[in-house]
């Protein structure tokens, strides 16, 4: 069992190795000496420090009030989660899968190991609430993995309290600055202990400068693939929006591939575009179904008492299912999955060595805007052939194809717009608009047939089927509004796209 708190808290570096008195913080009453800590912590991580090189630290430690696993995620500079398990001798296999999107089939080996003599205070206000707990920790950190090396240093950490304000810390700070005190350039102690213990010098990541066609898809690429790779501890945890999320991730990868096919070899990217349909495929089993319920529980629960007839909310709860708490076995298989891993290795091997084409290497002017406008061609063409249909099941199909390909002119305008600027963003927010427009749409479709499927269930039954009819007839309505007010967006859409 693994529990996760929100840890808040700001490390320094001093010439001396004492505290500085905190009791004129404003809000302290008391500062409560909690005594010495023997803190003894191994870390793990791949023999390339993979988690290192995204902030994520994973450790085992003895001493303190909290012994266990600890898994660390960054949320913000200051800011991370901590997943605490309790003490073993192995990995929790709770902990291991948070970290599988990064280490995949890599090993998890002991790289650093850190033994901290922690000087403990208490800093509480006038009722004996806890605000912050601050200490003096003299560490000592060994290299296990890449070398032997060690280091000694002294810093000072000021941690707060469960739900305190934030804003506290900025007062503790102020006086410790005053006392001498300076902020780490260090962001946690396994930082510092890789640096300081490092077989050679670290040569720093170069920053992302993109300047031909190529380049700028392939950033577009890169932030997919890590927002995949980020999200996969928060589907796994099923963080609000994750399994959303990543399956945006997943169709703005595919979409890219196709659009950008003259950018890209597509006989490499075209598997790769088949594992990430799959992907998107999984992700959206118990998504699509579970948004569709949504649309149809407030439905109901709009409708007068009066004019709900039978155990509908019953039977349309049956229908969605009961969603347990947490992701999924099933999508933490797939997760687990040798395809999806594969999956991630393939991203990455485009980005290592990317399959270019004559035109990756061209001005981004050139050949951005040539594959956006083709893509907007064939938006333009679907929604002109939707719009000349009947209202029926063709239009339905027509528009639904449309809104599949407006979805790719978005992600196609988003890879352009870095290189581009405001014509590219000002189509990426038309096809989004357009998008969320269709999108009702079919979201439409696909409730009226399903009101149709449990009004036959409920009249099969001896039930009512009148509210499956009231809604269906609603549900009507909200698509016919659409349709209507669709010409009129579509012209805009087109005298704007011209600037592109």
């Amino acid at each position: 069992m693994a529990d996760t708190k929100r840890e808040i808290e700001r490390k320094y570096e001093s010439d001396d190795s004492g505290l500085p008195d905190l009791t004129g913080v404003a809000g302290v009453a008391a500062v409560i000496d909690k005594g010495v800590a023997h803190l003894d912590a191994t870390y793990y991580d791949t023999h390339d420090e993979r988690l290192a090189a995204s902030s994520i630290t994973l450790r085992r430690r003895t001493g303190g009030h909290d012994a266990g696993w600890h898994l660390k995620f960054p949320v913000a500079p200051g800011v991370r989660d901590e997943i605490q398990a309790p003490l073993s001798d192995t990995l929790p296999d709770t902990l291991a899968g948070l970290v599988r999107s990064r280490v995949r089939e890599s090993e998890l080996v002991p790289v650093v190991r850190l033994r901290s003599d922690r000087d403990v205070r208490d800093l509480m206000d006038a009722d004996g609430q806890l605000l912050a707990e601050v200490s003096v920790d003299a560490v000592h950190a060994q290299r296990l993995a890449g070398g032997d090396a060690s280091a000694q240093w002294t810093e000072l950490e000021v941690e707060l309290a469960d739900g305190g304000d934030p804003a506290f810390l900025d007062q503790v700070e102020k006086r410790l600055r005053k006392a001498g005190v300076r902020p780490s350039k260090s962001a946690s102690k396994l930082a510092r202990a890789l640096a300081e213990t490092a077989p050679k010098k670290r040569v720093p990541a170069s920053v992302d400068n993109p300047v031909t066609a190529g380049d700028h898809v392939l950033a577009y690429i890169r932030a997919q693939r890590d927002a995949i790779v980020e999200l996969d501890p928060a589907v796994r945890q099923d963080a609000e929006d994750s399994v959303h999320s990543m399956r945006v991730a997943t169709r703005r990868l595919r979409s890219t591939f196709k659009s950008y096919g003259k950018v890209l070899d597509r006989e490499v990217t075209d598997p790769i575009g088949e594992d990430l349909k799959w992907l998107a495929g999984e992700l959206g089993e118990d998504r699509d179904r579970e948004v569709l319920s949504e649309r149809l529980t407030a439905a109901l629960d709009e409708l007068p008492a009066t004019l709900v007839h039978g155990p509908v909310a019953r039977r349309l709860g049956h229908w969605a299912g009961d969603r347990p708490g947490g992701a999924s076995a099933r999508l933490i298989g797939v997760l687990d999955s040798r395809r999806y891993l594969a999956l991630l290795d393939a991203l990455d091997g485009v980005l290592a060595e990317p399959p270019l084409l004559k035109a990756a290497g061209k001005k981004p002017g050139k050949v951005l805007p040539k594959a956006v406008r083709k893509s907007f061609g064939k938006v333009s063409a679907l929604v002109e052939q939707a719009l000349e249909l009947e209202p029926g099941t063709d239009r339905d199909v027509a528009l639904h194809e449309a809104r599949k390909k407006t979805k790719r002119t978005r992600y196609a305008a988003e890879t352009a717009t870095p290189a581009l600027g405001a014509s590219a963003k000002s189509l990426t927010k038309a096809m989004k608009g357009l998008q969320n427009l269709l999108g009702e749409h079919q979201d439409s479709v696909m409730a009226r047939g399903t009101l149709s499927e449990l009004s036959a269930v409920a009249h099969a039954a001896g039930e009512s089927a009148f509210t499956y009819g009231l809604l269906y007839g609603r549900e009507e309505r909200r698509a016919a509004a659409v349709e209507a007010d669709l010409p009129g967006f579509w012209d805009g859409i087109k005298d704007g796209a011209d600037d592109l």
